[in-house]
């Protein structure tokens, strides 16, 4: 049955093997709870409140220890890490949702005191970004140059995002999202602001999109297509990343590699109501034509704009962020009318449950 204009936001939809109560998404973002890396019975209780969504993506989640660049981030490399997600998953299942982890090596985007030990700061150039960045041991500290990835480590990170991708699968999860955007690791190879490369790796389009193409077929190789998705942020300035300038053919030719490779979603991240230059109709209209899989869209969404979007066919979802950091039943809120509660930016990232699990669920 087709769902009426006005309702396709709450119809049901099919991802893959996946079938989503709804056409709402829950956006990854970073909260920065879980201690030691290891996601807790807190996170899982975060998560488990926003199970309205028919589908929640996890925070940046790293593959790697050396992908850890923000405190008290998540991991999915260890045995300790998969434990802790699969009290997660389990949760959000006997709540209702669907949840793919975002699967996140931060790269340069990071700091020795937020690592392990023997873990490091690399990217695909030895470019830092330039920024500040918030440790617990030190406050806000500036950005190193990272380390320039050698063939090895190259290699090796791939391993790693192919083995974090099968422990998520084991530790319940109905799918993974590679975090392609915001000038986190995939995104540096992709972009001249950070990759200065003249190898196999950099370079040309075909060279810069290698490294996310080879991560996707590897990883749809291991646990399938049908449960992979990929977050792309074309224009995005997040870390220091700029426009590139053939920008148009590298999201073109992404996405004709993300389509040969069966990929089930491309996530398209726009920022513009956040001040970001706006993602441009041209290189949405050509991702749209080159991948026929499911689109979703995100930046600044309410109902109505979601409503309206997905009626123009658009895209298939609609992701959703900061309105359910305040609001564990957004899904019930919008299908109502109710007015939103406004978010606490001063415990975005802060230990606790304040700011965190302490906002109130609707009955």
């Amino acid at each position: 049955m087709v769902p009426r204009s006005g309702e396709i936001l709450f119809s049901p939809y099919a991802l893959g093997p996946n079938a989503l109560k709804n056409r709402v998404v829950m956006s990854p973002m970073t909260r920065s709870r879980s201690i030691n890396n290891i996601p807790g019975t807190l996170v899982a209780q975060y998560y488990a409140q926003r199970a309205e969504a028919g589908l929640i993506i996890t925070e940046g989640t790293s593959p790697s220890p050396n992908g850890l660049g923000y405190a008290r981030i998540p991991g999915l490399f260890s045995t300790d890490q998969k434990n802790g997600w699969q009290v997660v998953t389990d949760m959000v299942h006997r709540a209702g949702s669907k949840i793919f982890v975002q699967l996140m090596h931060t790269g340069r985007v990071s700091h020795p005191l937020n690592l392990p030990p023997g873990a490091r700061v690399m990217a695909p150039s030895a470019v830092s970004a330039g920024e500040k960045m918030w440790t617990d041991q030190q406050g806000e500290q500036a950005l190193p140059v990272p380390a320039e990835m050698s063939a090895s480590d190259i290699d090796q990170t791939i391993v790693e995002y192919v083995k974090s991708a099968q422990l998520a699968i084991n530790a319940g999860f109905d799918g993974v999202e590679l975090h392609g955007a915001n000038g986190y690791l995939i995104d540096q190879f992709l972009n001249t602001a950070s990759n200065k490369r003249n190898d196999a790796w950099g370079g040309s389009v075909e060279n810069r999109i290698r490294f996310a193409g080879t991560i996707a077929a590897r990883v749809a190789n291991a646990i399938g297509g049908d449960r992979l998705g990929i977050r792309l942020s074309p224009y995005g300035v997040f870390n220091s990343m700029q426009a590139d300038p053939q920008i148009e053919d590298v999201y073109e030719q992404l996405a004709a590699r993300l389509q040969e490779l069966g990929l089930v979603y491309i996530h398209i991240v726009d920022h513009s109501s956040m001040g970001a230059p706006e993602v441009k109709p041209s290189v949405r209209d050509k991702i749209r034509s080159r991948f026929k899989g499911t689109i979703i869209l995100s930046g600044g969404y309410n109902r109505q704009r979601a409503e309206a979007d997905l009626a123009a066919k658009k895209g298939e979802l609609v992701a959703f962020g900061r309105p359910f950091i305040s609001n564990p039943k957004l899904v019930s809120l919008m299908k109502r009318g109710g007015k939103l509660v406004e978010p606490d930016f001063g415990t975005f990232y802060t230990p606790g449950e304040k700011g965190y699990t302490d906002y109130p669920v609707l009955s």
